[in-house]
């Protein structure tokens, strides 16, 4: 396989991932406000809002749980933190909510909801 179709069967896998992940973020009660939202400070997967509460969602499909919280880095924490500030910076109804940063982790080969990990609060 080419580098390049590697590259496509990467970014196939994590629009995969997100797609399951949004939808168990609906089945826990979330609402999906945005997905792949991007701009100059970063980028968030998935912003969600449950209750009073706005969330910056990072998905990530690893083989194992520490490769997938190895993943995040700190550079990437900013970036997401910062991006989910300018999102809610912009939405007067979202002022007063509370914000935070999530993750959620595919642990495994395969995509699969008996392997969904979400923390709340990761970062």
């Amino acid at each position: 396989m080419s580098s390049l179709e590697q590259k496509r069967e990467f970014e196939k896998t994590g629009r995969r991932a997100e797609s399951w992940a949004a939808m168990y973020l609906r089945l826990k009660g979330y609402k999906i406000l945005e997905r792949n939202f991007r701009n100059k400070s970063g980028e968030v997967d998935i912003i969600v809002r449950k209750r009073d509460v706005i969330a910056a969602v990072e998905v990530k499909q690893r083989r194992t749980l520490s490769a997938a919280h190895e993943s995040i880095s700190a550079e990437s924490e900013r970036r997401i933190s910062n991006a989910l500030e300018s999102y809610v910076s912009t939405r007067p109804q979202l002022h007063n909510c509370g914000q935070r940063c999530d993750a959620i982790f595919f642990i495994g080969e395969r995509l699969s909801l008996r392997r969904i990990t979400h923390i709340e609060d990761a970062f």
